[in-house]
């Protein structure tokens, strides 16, 4: 069956396939696996995703305004230029990510994994990262303003390459700061 628009699908796989320029809005997805799909400039706007692999595959310019995402897979995925708005994520596996200039502001990343994700240049103004693992997540002039820190795994991330202010940090995550800003810490 091919996704269309409010379709509900469930444990179907789809590997390779191109949903280039299609409309999703309104798919439900559970326990489906989106393996090296292309959904450039695709609408995906008010989709749910519940335990979904979206492996490998491209949401370049893709529309995903309101969309859900409940412990899904999304590893090596691309949103350069999508639409992010109202995104809600709960859990999951996002690691080596493209998230690159996305605005991410006000969005709760508790406790997804974000392992070496590219999160260069994204606005993270008030994100709550609580618990994320970001180990070695690229953040060069990422805006973490009011970002929520604690409790976040932050190893062999370079903070002092991110714009920080009023950033929430427990004192791991303070350590950490320190030494990207070259402070010695015993």
């Amino acid at each position: 069956m091919r996704p269309e628009p409010d379709a509900e699908l469930e444990h179907q796989i789809f590997e390779n396939e191109s949903f280039r320029g299609q409309d999703l809005s309104g798919l439900r997805t559970t326990g489906c696996t989106f393996r090296g799909c292309d959904f450039t400039l695709a609408q995906v706007n008010g989709s749910e995703h519940a335990g979904t692999d979206f492996a490998n595959s491209t949401f370049e310019g893709a529309n995903l305004f309101g969309s859900r995402f409940v412990d899904c897979r999304l590893v090596g995925v691309s949103f350069a230029g999508a639409t992010l708005t109202g995104l809600a994520v709960e859990g999951g596996d996002w690691s080596y990510v493209l998230l690159r200039g996305q605005d991410l502001t006000n969005l709760d990343l508790r406790r997804l994994r974000l392992r070496e994700a590219d999160l260069s240049e994204a606005d993270l103004t008030d994100t709550d990262l609580r618990g994320a693992d970001c180990t070695r997540a690229r953040l060069h002039n990422a805006i973490l303003a009011g970002a929520d820190l604690r409790e976040a795994i932050l190893d062999g991330v370079d903070l002092s390459a991110a714009r920080i202010s009023e950033a929430q940090l427990d004192l791991a995550g303070a350590v950490q700061l320190a030494r990207s800003l070259g402070d010695e810490v015993n």
